[in-house]
């Protein structure tokens, strides 16, 4: 229920996609400009993302993940009203906020709901429903922003308001059970007090590292829509139609290739494989734009994103304790948002200064360079915690 939740949720996610579409084709404003707006995402996913984790270890999943389903929806609503820069920027950063405090609190759910043998597959199964809303997404998002950008942002609040309403009618009577249960023990269990993930050194190092690794990957979400449309000569229904394909790619592989990671590799070795399938996904991008050449690098960018993403909640799971688990996937998301934050305006600024050539190779160059570290850094925070590869999956 909870991936069906984010299904829903994420079939709607028309608008990040093409919002640097929406502003540069739209609005009229010039790239750096675009790319200056979108940072504003990426500073509302740190607010949310910290905020979110911080209220959910203090009032639970059910309450953050209900209130940011629903509290989406009429800012959704406002954003076709802004149109200046300024504006534009104000009621994103506000949208970023509430939306982003979402993911935390559905990250412990998942860690709560799911058998801890399976906690990756449980992560994956997620994914695979964001990326399957994903691909319905933007490829509608191509069609109606061709008829009218307004469709977009009008479609993501149904979306979210259809999201939260299932989410509440089942998860409602499910929490409460719950509570009830933990005040009837209460009394019998010590709850022992844990570390910040603010004061753990090493799980600051990897979060550095998840940072640049995100702001290789969210090219996807800023720069390389508008490098399909500018340099590319995509049209906006093909831009839809090939991330649609990215989203589809990832469903039909992703549980298959999390499985096959299991099962023979290490944890240090999948992120370090990830990250470099990422990183040269890109930089093909810097010798050729053909057709056959933007599929294959979209192709390759996917499988690398089955081997990075559900291993990086997988480790910050394994990192965090019984009753901190917001306060670490908070923190792992806010290396993601501060990514949201200079993904947008550095890509731009590089793209308009230098040259796409230039962004995608040097893309490739640093992620190579972060496959290395996370192949070192991941063994060595795991050290004497119980990994994935230790985990017998039987019936026992």
């Amino acid at each position: 229920m909870l991936a069906l939740v984010m299904l829903i949720n994420r079939a709607g996610s028309m608008v990040l996609p093409f919002l640097g579409v929406y502003m540069t084709d739209h609005l009229h404003f010039s790239i750096e400009n675009s790319g200056i707006v979108l940072s504003f995402f990426g500073i509302g996913s740190v607010i949310g993302s910290w905020f979110g984790g911080m209220i959910t270890d203090k009032i639970g999943e059910y309450k953050v993940q209900s209130l940011s389903l629903l509290l989406s929806v009429p800012l959704f609503c406002l954003i076709p009203l802004f149109k200046t820069e300024a504006g534009l920027a104000g009621i994103i950063l506000l949208q970023s906020i509430v939306s982003e405090t979402f993911r935390p609190a559905n990250s412990v759910a998942i860690t709560k709901y799911a058998r801890p043998e399976n906690i990756t597959r449980a992560f994956s199964l997620n994914r695979m429903a964001v990326n399957l809303g994903f691909s319905i997404g933007p490829a509608l998002g191509g069609i109606l922003s061709a008829i009218s950008y307004e469709f977009l942002f009008f479609s993501n609040a149904l979306a979210a308001l259809l999201a939260g309403l299932m989410y509440i009618w089942f998860f409602r009577k499910r929490t409460r059970l719950a509570k009830q249960k933990a005040r009837n023990v209460k009394e019998a269990v010590v709850i022992k007090k844990e570390n910040s993930p603010y004061q753990d050194g090493k799980f600051l190092i990897y979060c550095f590292f998840c940072m640049l690794f995100s702001i290789c990957f969210f090219q996807l979400f800023s720069t390389l829509t508008i490098f399909y449309k500018d340099t590319a000569h995509l049209s906006q229904q093909n831009i839809g139609y090939i991330l649609a394909y990215s989203g589809f790619l990832i469903v039909l592989l992703e549980m298959g290739f999390v499985q096959l990671a299991e099962k023979y590799f290490s944890l240090g070795f999948t992120m370090l494989i990830g990250t470099f399938l990422c990183g040269f996904s890109y930089a093909m991008l810097g010798f050729d734009y053909s057709m056959v050449t933007l599929v294959v690098s979209m192709t390759l960018l996917c499988i690398g994103e089955i081997w990075t993403l559900p291993f990086m909640s997988t480790i910050t799971a394994l990192r965090s304790g019984a009753n901190n688990k917001g306060a670490y996937m908070g923190l792992n998301g806010m290396s993601f948002s501060i990514a949201f934050i200079i993904t947008p305006y550095i890509g731009t600024l590089i793209a308009d200064k230098l040259g796409f050539n230039t962004l995608w190779i040097g893309t490739g160059v640093l992620a190579l360079l972060i496959a290395a570290a996370f192949y070192f850094i991941v063994p060595w925070m795991l050290k004497g915690k119980e990994t994935t590869k230790e985990i017998k999956y039987n019936e026992e």
